[in-house]
């Protein structure tokens, strides 16, 4: 193999597969990066076993090849050399690097050894939409989800497809994201529905390397699910379980409505929280008048606090409903809007935040008990 390639070009690919390289003491060979040429363009491949990620990047392939390294020594140099155009040429196993000024050898292993990179036998079928509604529609979610070894099916992101509308939903089992994408957003040829539980890693790699202007294809196997587009390629396996009925959680209609407005609402948050205890708690009530909602909390050694915010209140007074703060932020900054939507059904029941002007996705969550 040789080839030159811009410096910011091969960095760039190291990056989007550097996470999908580990360190294992068991396969040593994991922690390495697999280099070779691919259709007059440079492939770099990482792969932990259960997530595979693969780039493509633009260069000048002067005799085609592969070569195995490891990914450290490599990212190392390209991060920290200075010159614009880099060449690579392997000789046997190793990587000969060389610039204007700078050269070096990585000793690398037989590319036979590189771990196999599964590859999705059902190509037919597929579900195509915009980067960038992928991404915002992972970013909705992703803070739900809790990394459990007891409840596995909890440690990722449920996408339900249903033909006409895709869900993509995420739960911890104390908050619910939901987003709903209809069939304008997305094109397939998909001629049955389907359900699968995608890793954490996973949809976090999605929201990091996705570019937000290109068009992602998702194909799916009985055990792993594959996204890509003309440069990248992410293959995971999928978490096997059943994804919790969480239907029946969300609230069909409140007792308590509250409209607020979004900016005033983190503000509040973030300040009456420096008087939280351990729990995270604090307070929201309803003021004295009901044009406003009071954010209170309190803590026996530090002394107390509450803010009030303006606030359209549609419904009764609940009393008052304490929650984590953390989750509630959490919440609020996934919406879009400027205006939110409360709704409310006492102390101990979920309440639910959404945009004022979108029914297209939610955040759930549970009140703390108020002892």
């Amino acid at each position: 193999m040789k080839l030159i390639v811009l410096r910011n070009n091969l960095k760039s690919g190291l990056s989007a597969v550097e996470r999908a390289v580990t360190e294992n003491s068991a396969l040593p060979i994991l922690k390495n990066v697999l280099i070779k040429t691919f259709n007059n363009r440079i492939k770099l491949v990482g792969t932990n076993l259960e997530l595979g990620i693969s780039c493509l990047v633009s260069g000048k392939i002067i005799e085609e090849g592969e070569v195995n390294v490891p990914f450290g020594v490599l990212y190392g140099i390209i991060n920290n050399i200075d010159s614009e155009k880099v060449s690579l040429e392997s000789e046997k196993n190793n990587l000969h690097i060389k610039t204007d000024n700078y050269n070096a050898v990585i000793q690398g292993v037989s590319s036979e050894e590189f771990p196999i990179i599964p590859k999705i036998e059902n190509t037919e079928y597929n579900l195509e939409l915009n980067g960038e509604v992928l991404k915002n529609s992972l970013l909705k979610v992703s803070s739900s989800v809790q990394i459990s070894e007891i409840r596995p099916e909890i440690s990722g992101v449920l996408f339900d497809f249903q033909i006409t509308i895709l869900k993509i939903a995420a739960t911890d089992s104390f908050r619910l994201s939901e987003v709903t994408l209809i069939n304008n957003q997305y094109t397939t040829n998909l001629r049955k529905g389907f359900k699968v539980i995608i890793p954490l890693k996973t949809i976090q790699e999605l929201i990091r390397i996705i570019p937000d202007d290109k068009q992602v294809t998702i194909q799916i196997d009985p055990n792993q699910i594959l996204f890509k587009n003309e440069d990248v390629e992410i293959i995971s396996r999928l978490i096997d379980g059943n994804y919790p009925d969480y239907e029946q959680i969300i609230p069909k209609e409140f007792g308590l409505e509250v409209q607020i407005n979004k900016g005033h609402a983190l503000n509040a948050i973030k300040l009456v929280s420096n008087f939280s205890g351990k729990g995270n708690d604090i307070l929201l009530k309803i003021a004295d008048g009901k044009k406003a909602v009071e954010i209170y909390s309190s803590n026996q050694y530090l002394g107390e606090n509450k803010y009030l915010i303006p606030a359209k209140i549609k419904g009764d007074n609940n009393g008052i409903v304490v929650f984590n703060w953390r989750y509630l932020l959490d919440g609020l900054k996934i919406m879009d809007s400027e205006e939110i939507i409360f709704g409310m059904n006492g102390e101990s029941k979920p309440a639910t935040i959404k945009p004022a002007n979108n029914q297209s996705y939610f955040y759930i969550l549970m009140p703390i008990k108020n002892s």
